[in-house]
């Protein structure tokens, strides 16, 4: 195909795409930069893509990725005070098997995490702990089930996988809540494509 109209046929998609705006990274303030790059790094296998002094925004960045389609995912910005307390409500990271929630808690244990802890959310399998500076990260895997949020109940990574699905299972179809998630899905994009009509 001719390059010039293989990106003017792209160039036509971008431009007729629907209006879906989508979170792609976060930045945080750190004390150290040192150590927080060592625990993102070697908790989430994310690498240095980039480094140095925003020209408007003053404070030395690093800026940190873990797919090669996305540049950054995490910015760390330096220039938080040793007293400053952390305003980050959660950092949250995608895995895809319960062994990956423990690979994720052993790495982060051995990197200076604490407070660990686990929760069931019906929809979600967590872990949560917070970062060497006390910020909260959690660590999670999507099941194949929705039920109204907020939703937790304990969550024993010690239990092997089986009877950690049955649990889950047996709670959520209890809550009057329940749906598969192909079905929350479903209404999502129902609701969405209404609201893209009606601002039409």
């Amino acid at each position: 195909m001719n390059p010039t109209a293989s990106h003017r046929t792209q160039t036509e998609a971008i431009v007729n795409a629907p209006y879906i705006p989508n979170l792609s990274h976060c930045g945080i303030f750190c004390r150290d930069l040192v150590v927080m790059k060592r625990f993102y790094t070697g908790v989430f296998d994310m690498q240095e893509t980039d480094r140095g002094i925003g020209g408007t925004f003053r404070y030395e960045l690093v800026f940190l990725s873990g797919r090669d389609d996305q540049h950054h995912q995490l910015v760390l910005a330096g220039g938080r005070a040793a007293d400053a307390p952390s305003t980050v409500m959660q950092l949250s990271f995608k895995v895809k098997t319960i062994d990956h929630l423990r690979e994720a808690r052993r790495r982060a244990l051995s990197l200076g995490a604490t407070k660990m802890r686990g929760l069931n959310h019906g929809n979600a399998l967590s872990i949560y702990c917070m970062d060497p500076e006390d910020n909260t990260v959690e660590v999670y895997l999507d099941t194949p089930w929705y039920v109204s949020q907020p939703h937790g109940d304990p969550l024993d990574l010690d239990e092997a996988d089986e009877a950690i699905w049955a649990q889950t299972e047996r709670v959520v179809r209890s809550d009057p809540s329940f749906m598969p998630a192909e079905e929350w899905a479903a209404r999502f994009a129902r609701r969405s494509e209404a609201l893209r009509a009606a601002s039409n």
